[in-house]
């Protein structure tokens, strides 16, 4: 399974059903840098220092920092989603299809996984 890193804004209940799906998720809450406003290039560092992929909602900004860094664990920005479960199927999908994940951006939209 993935080993990712979940941005500040990520909603933390999709993280719950990451994990229980057997992946290795870990927060900014987790590591102590919740609610410090970190910059979204610093949250791409540790993740590539840690040798995680970024998960985020935040799709703009990694958008254009996946431009710039292209050696990273991955990136894989996703479109807002309140039904947790399904948010966390189609990502949990998303990542079996993908492969390997560094390098690469993948986008997870929202909608029917059918």
């Amino acid at each position: 399974m993935a080993r990712l890193y979940a941005n500040e804004n990520f909603p933390v209940e999709v993280v719950g059903h990451l994990r229980a799906l057997g992946h290795d998720v870990l927060t900014t809450h987790d590591v102590g840098k919740s609610n410090q406003s970190i910059e979204d290039d610093a949250v791409l560092r540790f993740a590539i220092e840690t040798g995680r992929c970024v998960i985020t909602i935040n799709r703009k900004d990694f958008l254009r920092l996946h431009r710039v860094v292209t050696d990273h664990a991955g990136i894989i920005v996703c479109t807002e989603n309140r039904d947790y479960v399904a948010f966390a199927d189609r990502i949990d999908e998303a990542i079996r299809q993908s492969g390997e994940l560094a390098g690469r951006l993948i986008r997870v939209v929202r909608g029917n996984p059918d």
